[in-house]
Order: C-alpha cells, then structure tokens, then sequence
C-alpha cells in the first residue's frame, strides 16, 4: 500500500473532504480535522473569554462605583480622622479577648463607638468585612475611604465660598472677604479673626488682637477653646458658657449647605420646611453631623488653604473629640434635658415642625376635602329625590 503523500493529508483537512469512517489511526496520534473548524472554534473560546473579562471588569466598575458612594457618607456620619482598618481593628480586638468597658481607654471607646456607628450608617458592612479575604477587605475599605475624602473636599471647598458670602453679607467687612482666596482670612482679616477668637478673650482689645496675630504665649489658640462662631449672635455669657453655645447663625447655614442642599441655606431666622420630618429628625440627632460642621466652618475661617490636623497650636482632631464629648459626656439628668432641648432646636432649625400626630379623625373629618365629599354624596341624594 503507498505512503501518503503530504498533499493527501491537506486535502483530507479541507471541509468537502470529511475524514473516513474506516480510517482506525493509532490512539497515541491525533486524529486529522479541518483547519477551518479548528479556527471557528478557537474563535468562539476567544470571543467567550473576552465577554467573560467584559464582565467582570464591568462588575468592578460597578462594585468600585457603589462603594466609593457609600464612603461619602463616612465623614458625615462616623468619623472624620481615624481610619477605617483602626474601627475594624478594635472591633476584633474587643471580640476576640471578650473585653469590656474597664479595660479599654478613651481613645479605643471612641474607635469602638465609630465602628458600632459605622455598621448602622452602612448596614452591609459588617458582614462583608468578616466574608471578604484580606485582599477583598483592602480593596473595599480603599475604595470607601476614596470616597469619604473626595466627600469632605467637596463639603470643604463648598463652605470655602459660602462662608465668605455669609461674612461679607451680615458683617459687610471692608475690605471684603474673597470667595477664592484662604490667604486673607484667618487672624490677619479683622472679621475672622473675631469669629475665630477664643471666648475666653476680647477681640476688640487691641493688646489681645497683637498678641493672638504675633502668636505670643500668652495668647495661644488651641483646640481647648470655644470659638466666638459656635455661638448664638457671637457673644457669650461668662458666667454660663452653655448659654447660645452652638446655636450661631454661621453652623447652621453650614449644616444646611451640607446636609440638605446649598440652596437651602438662604436663611436662619424661621423654622425648616419640615419635609421628611422622622427621618431627617433622626438625622439632625446624630452628634457627627454636628461636629462635622463646626469642623468645616473654622477651617473655612481660617487662612489654610489645605485640609491638614494641625493649624498652628490648633489639633482639628482633639477639637474634634472635644465637641463629640460635649455631646456624649453629660454630667447628669439636668444637663441631658438641656442637651435634649438643644437638638430639638437644631431640628426645628434645619427640618421645621411638624404636627400629622395631632391631625385627629375627629379633626380630619371636619375638614373641607371630606367636607366637599358629603356635599357632593348629599345634592346626589337630592337630585335621585326630585327624579
């Protein structure tokens, strides 16, 4: 029997020439097919594979873009310094050694609670940090923290223009404060430096405006004093510091720029529109949101033209664990209703009242919608009467 020739196999290969049934070739070699029929099929596994990546690349578009949004709220909500892995550390950190309040510091109280605030302002986390690998928890806390960042430079370089606006319309400095520009503010323009001075001095004396602007030590602004700002009308009581603390004109037209929206910061002087008022009520309770104000206004006061820790003698992170225990540190009952009271204040501010709880069936009933409907039901009857 004669060998086959080359020129035998390629046409065996070719797609009108199918391979014969009787052909029995050894197992250890590969059998003949068409090199058309090879080339579709390594087609198709490419094309397979790359709507494969397709996809996962558009799932990890996906997944990067919710959980950069969902960090925005971090910031606002949780904590404004420390990190992400600090809150899970302490958290597996009290869970594995079943530690309780006693053997804990401050510093790790505080972690503890921004990690429980955490886990209620995104109610997945804690499961996906105790499901995901090490590699999977770094990429997810990465791209969270991506977004608290990019959600306070957004809060800061807003307030950077508002403020400025806000200044210059109620005090109407000369000359006036730039929307753009950080370097004339500070203690070296008059206004901001009154609205930044520590309570515990007098602006207006001449001595103390030297003292504080050549940075003597007798005049150190740190993080242990009370700007004139975080008060009602900037002017204190010395004699009950409590008295308008927090209550200042300048906070709230912050929280609305903030909170709700920047055109809703137009005016302080009445109550909110009252929209949603169970949840935003929740939502103007929490002490983050509140501190997270106070932070980004004096930081807008200021002559920083970047967000850092330290300005000067001034630790933003002390000053905010400062108004934090404020809020959370009370001394007693008394103190409680008072701080009860001041948050009722900042609700009404921000949200309005509202009153749907006292709007009884008795009160409903007399009413002109349901008014309309027993007139309409009564000249009904009355025509089918005459009918």
């Amino acid at each position: 029997m004669p060998s086959e020739s080359p020129s035998d196999r390629d046409s065996d290969e070719s797609p009108n020439c199918p391979v014969s049934s009787t052909v029995h070739p050894d197992p250890s070699q590969a059998m003949p097919t068409s090199s058309s029929a090879r080339a579709k099929r390594r087609i198709a596994a490419l094309e397979e594979e790359l709507e494969t990546m397709r996809q996962e690349r558009g799932g990890k578009q996906r997944k990067t873009s919710y959980y950069v949004a969902q960090g925005r709220a971090i910031r606002h909500m949780v904590c404004l310094y420390t990190s992400l892995e600090d809150l899970v550390n302490e958290n597996d950190r009290r869970y594995e050694y079943r530690l309780d309040d006693t053997v804990s510091t401050l510093e790790q109280d505080r972690m503890q609670q921004g990690y429980i605030e955490l886990s209620r302002t995104l109610p997945w986390f804690h499961e996906k940090i105790g499901e995901f690998e090490h590699e999977e928890s770094e990429d997810m806390l990465k791209k969270l923290k991506k977004g608290a960042d990019a959600a306070r430079g957004n809060d800061t370089s807003c307030l950077k223009e508002l403020v400025a606006a806000w200044v210059n319309q109620e005090f109407r400095p000369s000359p006036l404060i730039k929307p753009h520009d950080k370097h004339s503010r500070g203690f070296t323009s008059d206004i901001c430096g009154a609205l930044l001075c520590p309570t515990e001095w007098d602006w207006n004396n001449d001595r103390v405006k030297a003292g504080i602007r050549d940075r003597m030590t007798d005049y150190i602004v740190s993080e242990n004093s009370w700007p004139m700002f975080t008060y009602e009308g900037y002017k204190i009581n010395r004699n009950n510091l409590e008295e308008g603390f927090l209550k200042s004109k300048l906070l709230v037209l912050a929280f609305k720029a903030i909170f709700t929206s920047p055109s809703s910061a137009k005016e302080t002087d009445g109550d909110g529109d009252g929209a949603d008022i169970l949840e935003n009520t929740r939502r103007a309770r929490r002490k983050s949101d509140h501190t997270k104000v106070k932070m980004c206004v004096r930081f807008a006061l200021s002559g920083v033209s970047s967000w850092r820790t330290v300005d000067g003698d001034f630790d933003y992170e002390v000053f905010w664990n400062n108004i934090v225990d404020f809020f959370e540190d009370v001394p007693g009952t008394a103190a409680q209703r008072r701080m009860n009271k001041l948050l009722e204040w900042w609700t009404r501010k921000i949200f309005g009242t509202n009153h749907r709880e006292d709007l009884t069936p008795d009160i409903v009933f007399h009413m002109s919608i349901n008014t309309l409907t027993q007139q309409r039901k009564a000249m009904e009857d009355a025509a089918f009467d005459s009918d």
